[in-house]
């Protein structure tokens, strides 16, 4: 097991650095806005930009990069969207927002999804199990932001009862805020809701009609106790991973979900890097390496969890 680790590690570096290096060479292909454009803070874009090497031949200013970027954590200033200050720094700043509508969005979403499911497993082939399967393939089908206009629609325009947009401010615990945060969160749980059903019934099903299953309900026990005793305890073996991925993929938020609603989050930001007239490169350097990174960290711990789940899952085994 240690030695799958290590080697899905230095895998998963590898890959990272691969997309980072190639995100890195494509910027420096693309023309950057000259230094005396910036007016009064042209003294220190110069200054920065000659601590990362802009002047250099491109091998260097990518071991730069590495030393400074990668290992020491200097992403460089914003040119674009907060001129002068500190990309690191306002990346921080707004990712306790992207953190707390995602928390709140899996909270909702995990245990409506599973108790989704596996009502449909219980109930399969009858006009409930039909019901939430048809619901489960709209849902998943649907993209979120197509559910952000409906709750806008219908929740905040016609019915009222939720802001359009998130309360302005950092008190991102209060309930007040909560409550603004209320539609966003719908928009994003509707998706993990119907895929979290999906795999769940799938599993559950697949446990329930097994051998083991039917020689412990002919030793008499009920259809309840075989269902949590044994059938659910096995079925959880695949899908705990999955909620485990879901939960390490918060972080990385929802891009057009948190611009639609105003929540000041990486998402917005990682938009406007891209969007800026001209882009912001160095937060679009640092943001491509958090998503990418965020991807790859969520994979590989998902594929480790099996492991430690089910004991005869042995990762890496030669047969």
């Amino acid at each position: 097991m240690l030695k799958y680790i290590i080697k899905r590690v230095l895998l998963m570096l590898m890959v990272f650095l691969i997309i980072v290096s190639m995100c890195f060479v494509l910027i420096k292909l693309l023309p950057t806005k000259p230094a005396i454009q910036f007016g009064k803070d042209m003294q220190l874009i110069e200054m920065r930009r000659e601590a990362l090497g802009y002047n250099k031949p491109l091998i260097e200013q990518y071991m730069i990069f590495v030393r400074r970027s990668l290992l020491g954590g200097d992403w460089g200033i914003s040119e674009s969207l907060y001129i002068g200050q500190e990309v690191m720094t306002k990346f921080l700043e707004k990712m306790p927002a992207t953190v707390v509508v995602n928390s709140y969005t899996m909270l909702f979403a995990t245990p409506l999804g599973l108790l989704l499911g596996i009502y449909a497993a219980l109930r399969k082939n009858k006009w409930q199990d039909h019901i939430i399967s048809v619901a489960v393939i709209v849902f998943v089908s649907v993209p979120s932001y197509v559910y952000a206009f409906l709750v806008q629609y219908f929740l905040s325009f016609r019915l009222k009862w939720f802001p359009f947009q998130m309360q302005p401010g950092y008190d991102f615990l209060s309930f007040k805020t909560f409550v603004s945060l209320v539609p966003a969160i719908l928009s994003l749980g509707f998706g993990i809701v119907a895929g979290l059903t999906r795999y769940t019934r799938a599993e559950l099903t697949e446990v329930l009609t097994s051998e083991f299953l039917l020689l412990a309900r002919t030793k008499g026990l009920s259809r309840a106790q075989t269902t949590v005793r044994h059938a659910l305890r096995n079925a959880m073996v695949p899908i705990f991973p999955m909620i485990l991925g879901e939960f390490i993929g918060i972080i990385g938020g929802s891009l057009i979900i948190e611009q639609i609603f105003g929540i000041p989050g990486v998402g917005p930001l990682y938009v406007a890097s891209v969007t800026a007239s001209p882009p912001d490169y160095n937060f679009f350097m640092l943001l491509s390496a958090f998503y990418t990174l965020v991807g790859l960290v969520s994979g590989i711990l998902v594929d480790i969890s099996y492991g430690f789940i089910d004991p005869r899952i042995r990762m890496g085994s030669k047969k």
